[in-house]
């Protein structure tokens, strides 16, 4: 579990040297015998800190003890249950005549807190003391007590607003890391479910935790994502989206090489096929890595209605991403360019509702297009209570009066709302946004090749994704890369029993998921 937080520490300057000069502008140092002077080095590093606190205990041998904290961190009932009576209800500690030092005592005899740990680092005591723990220092003794009592608020676990579902676990991660680790606990029971920690950043020290199960996850994957997170030099990072962008194959691709979820049923599935994880301190996404192009088209909920019912969807998700990206740039180019290709009706129905518009097609549906990515923007932007009622009037007023201008034609206004509805079926809301951006270079090409800039576009979608590589991994794969076996879960969602084995490109360490035979069906065996 130490051996990312090793790597992470090989650099031209050790994360405590680093810490140390954020903090007091000083090279590392260790605590002395004296606790004055102890207290004056902490005093000096926490200079105009108003939230930290040097609370001096006298126990009944007066000897004097020093407990340091920060109180915005900290849950105060912890330090006066755990920490302050005991000391200060029960005779001092005397470990003369022996060679075990006097922090070994209070922890042992002393300190109720359920973890405590022992250091004489100056720099590893501010680094705690930074992450909710509370220092006990005493005079004649060069090591100090860490005690746990890190009590700051945390929001509850609750559903995912960005990943609902209808069938299937209501919890989600939140912005507590060992909160989020104990959610993938709670799924995946076992010992070979490892956690790497480490912390990224000079500045905010951000906790960042490897998940993966050994056996499954591949050491060649496992070397490659640790090699990228180690390198990654930065201030701070507050967000998973930070190393997102320091750890993509391909960063300007529209298409996300990471998959971001706040769900913890979905990491614990796809650590089971053989990918890693990365949770990151502060947010509630998750990362997983490797990603392919058709992980954006999954949801969840795929795995928990019946097996028909989700392959039907799936298709249905595969047609609505055509829709997403070419419908508009369909009815530019063939209404400007191949009217010819139209039934007539339809082509005097569409010239009639154009008759009073002064703007070509071209602009119309590009007008259209980034009025509602607008609306679509405001409505997220908006408090939660009137955002949704202001997109879909906004929507519904703007089309209506644009019509009655003369301004929009409605075949436009249709267009443009389908294409809208299309890219919300797309489960994963990063991969949704690539598909989105790309409707405008596309409509660009339609608006001035017509059919043929549409094709040109499609190639190039085609071929950038063909060479898109995700931590080595295809993104097209097992599509093409041809894997036949694994084609079960990607153009049809198969029965959980038909899943024998894990997807090729990840799963390889091992294969097999279950045992064949499985199969459902009537008991044949004599009834009883």
């Amino acid at each position: 579990m130490r051996r990312l937080r090793k790597w992470m520490r090989r650099k031209p300057k050790s994360p405590a040297v680093l810490e140390a000069n954020a903090a007091g502008g000083e090279e590392s140092e260790a605590l002395t015998a004296q606790l004055d002077r102890n207290e004056a080095t902490f005093r000096r590093i926490f200079k105009d800190c108003a939230d930290i606190v040097f609370r001096s205990v006298r126990m009944d041998g007066q000897e004097r003890l020093l407990i340091v904290y920060i109180s915005s961190l900290v849950n105060e009932q912890t330090i006066d249950d755990h920490i302050l009576k005991p000391l200060m209800s029960k005779a001092g500690i005397h470990s003369a005549g022996t060679n075990r030092p006097e922090a070994e005592a209070l922890k042992e005899r002393m300190i109720s807190a359920g973890s405590a740990s022992i250091s004489s680092d100056v720099n590893e005591l501010v680094r705690q003391i930074l992450n909710g723990q509370a220092a006990v220092l005493q005079d004649a003794d060069s090591d100090a007590l860490v005690v746990k009592a890190d009590g700051t608020k945390q929001r509850s676990v609750e559903e995912p607003s960005s990943e609902p579902v209808i069938s299937g676990p209501r919890d989600g991660f939140n912005e507590n890391i060992s909160t989020n680790i104990g959610l993938l606990r709670r799924r995946l029971k076992t010992p070979r479910l490892k956690m790497e920690s480490g912390t990224i950043g000079e500045l905010s020290r951000t906790q960042v935790v490897l998940a993966y199960i050994a056996g499954i996850a591949t050491e060649a994957l496992l070397a490659e994502v640790r090699a990228r997170v180690v390198r990654i030099r930065i201030d701070g990072v507050l967000d998973s989206g930070y190393i997102e962008e320091f750890i993509e194959d391909l960063p300007y691709s529209p298409f996300p090489q990471t998959h971001s979820t706040e769900r913890p049923d979905v990491v614990a599935a796809e650590l089971l096929e053989g990918k890693v994880a990365l949770l990151v301190d502060n947010t509630p996404f998750a990362l997983l890595v490797p990603m392919t192009f058709w992980t954006g088209l999954q949801a969840s909920e795929d795995y928990y209605v019946r097996w028909p019912i989700a392959t039907f969807v799936r298709w249905i998700r595969f047609l609505f991403i055509f829709i997403a990206i070419f419908a508009p740039s369909l009815y530019v180019a063939v209404t400007t360019f191949h009217q010819e290709m139209i039934p007539t009706n339809l082509v005097l129905s569409i010239a009639s509702a154009r008759e009073a518009v002064p703007f070509p097609a071209f602009f119309e549906a590009l007008l259209m297009e980034i009025v509602f990515e607008a609306l679509r923007e405001a409505g997220i932007r908006l408090p939660k209570q009137i955002g949704q009622a202001i997109s879909i009037v906004g929507a519904l007023v703007i089309g209506q009066a644009a019509v009655q201008a003369g301004i929009i034609s409605a075949p436009v206004v249709i267009i443009v709302s389908i294409t809208g509805i299309a890219t919300f079926t797309i489960p994963r809301y990063s991969f949704a946004s690539g598909v989105r951006l790309l409707r405008f270079p596309i409509l660009v090409l339609a608006g001035t090749l017509g059919l043929y800039g549409i094709v040109l576009g499609f190639l190039s979608i085609v071929l950038h994704l063909g060479a898109l590589r995700s931590f080595g991994v295809p993104y097209l794969t097992p599509l093409a890369p041809i894997q036949l076996a694994s084609l079960k879960d990607i153009l049809i969602r198969a029965p959980i029993w038909a899943k024998r084995h894990r997807p090729q490109a990840t799963g390889t360490s091992n294969r097999v998921r279950e045992p064949g035979g499985q199969q459902p069906g009537p008991h044949r065996g004599r009834r009883p």
